[in-house]
């Protein structure tokens, strides 16, 4: 039973279109949308649940309130004692019999000899492609059927092959690279990635390096580098073809919520909402399209509109999720700072209602960011007014030259004791 999002047209489309031979032959699991289903079934459970099947529907999310239990039958074919082992505390299912996990386990060795003794028998028999592809095709089933150690365990024993060409290197790198994604290991997934840009810069071919932008940018995207992030992903609309991680219309979501709070808005205009790509899957990425227009469009109470409901389609992605907080904080301040930079000084009043909040939830906000250092203008309560207090470019660059000057100055003088002692 697949328990997957609606696929719509335009991501068929894109999934088709410019879709290379190796971005083809990626190996079917670990499935990508089974992650985020796995996430959005986590986020559902327990007595405390973080989204609601009714949340999901208002923010066009195909979320059913029977998820965990499809997604459990779903574990159940894949017959993956390892993952249901890990799921059934979080997601709180019935515990399978020992017996039936017991019988999982003893199949999937049996299917792992099987296919041992394939590759034995390709060493003595046949040629080094056949040996490869035996080793893959036990990868492959490690990948769907075995933990994420013993499916790794597999790739490598692929990139310990002799004479493996470096496009083979890439492809298992890359499945590795999916691996600890779909586990959520950041650090391995950084490690891998990291093995393949150094292969990629040698011998890499166009599809692969490609592909590799989507891999950089979405762990970059898990770990916080948003500007890093925002870059890859828009060079890579025209040209994405990377589908076995992640849909044509999640992709351009992660690059309109990553560019909106980097590009400038002359460049937002031409490369996101007039953009043909991203108005090919406007249909399914609604709430952000009409984020980043009424932005753009000095919509600001429009805007917060829809950053309430974004902040439903950030909890439901697994990439996004982690980072809803820094993200919605920084839209607030994006937004304030472009409605404060057309003003030397603004009612308060004004502002509120141009905002379509109250004024002292406003004047919260305002407060707690020029505390922070994030808006360049002050609060006067008395007088119920905002006034800017913008610094020129020099008196900028001036600050930051003394600022840098004392940090070196520091440094120096911690230099100089540690040799005289």
């Amino acid at each position: 039973m697949e328990v997957e999002p609606t696929v719509t047209k335009a991501d068929k489309k894109n999934e088709n279109v410019a879709a290379s031979a190796s971005g083809e032959s990626a190996a079917e699991y670990p499935k990508m949308k089974l992650a985020q289903t796995i996430h959005r079934a986590i986020l559902m459970s327990g007595a405390n649940p973080k989204i609601s099947p009714e949340s999901a529907v208002a923010a066009s999310i195909n979320i059913s309130a029977d998820l965990p239990t499809k997604l459990l039958e779903q574990v159940k074919e894949m017959e993956n004692p390892s993952l249901y082992k890990h799921l059934a505390p979080l997601l709180q299912w019935s515990a399978l019999p020992d017996a039936e996990l017991t019988a999982m386990e003893d199949k999937n060795k049996e299917i792992i000899e099987a296919l041992e003794a394939k590759v034995e028998d390709a060493k003595e028999n046949a040629g080094d492609m056949e040996v490869l592809g035996a080793r893959f095709e036990i990868a492959k089933f490690a990948a769907k059927s075995m933990s994420k150690d013993e499916a790794l365990t597999a790739y490598q024993k692929v990139l310990d092959l002799p004479k493996l060409s470096s496009g083979k290197q890439m492809d298992a790198l890359m499945e590795q690279s999916r691996i600890s994604s779909f586990y959520g290991d950041i650090v391995s997934n950084n490690e891998y990635i990291k093995k393949i840009g150094k292969l990629a810069k040698e011998s890499g071919d166009w599809d692969r390096r490609n592909r590799l932008k989507v891999y950089n940018a979405l762990h970059k995207l898990l770990t916080r580098d948003v500007k890093g992030a925002a870059g890859l992903l828009i060079d890579g609309i025209a040209t994405f073809s990377c589908t076995e991680l992640c849909t044509y219309s999640e992709f351009i979501l992660y690059t309109m919520l990553s560019n909106i709070l980097h590009l400038p808005r002359t460049e937002i205009k031409a490369k996101i909402i007039d953009g043909p790509e991203i108005l090919s899957v406007k249909k399914d990425i609604r709430i952000a399209f009409k984020l980043v227009s009424a932005l753009h469009d000095c919509d600001y109470k429009g805007y917060l509109h829809a950053m309430v409901e974004i902040e439903t389609v950030l909890l439901a992605d697994r990439f996004l999720q982690p980072h809803c907080g820094y993200i919605m904080r920084e839209l607030h301040v994006l937004g304030y700072k472009q409605f404060l930079d057309s003003y030397k000084s603004v009612t308060l009043e004004s502002m509120a209602e141009s905002f379509g909040v109250s004024v002292k939830f406003l004047d919260m906000q305002l407060s707690r960011f020029i505390a922070a250092g994030r808006l360049t203008a002050k609060v006067d309560k008395f007088g119920g007014v905002v006034e800017t207090n913008r610094p020129d470019l020099k008196n900028a660059q001036y600050r930051d030259m003394i600022q840098q000057g004392d940090l070196l100055l520091n440094r120096i003088q911690k230099l100089s004791r540690v040799v005289d002692v």
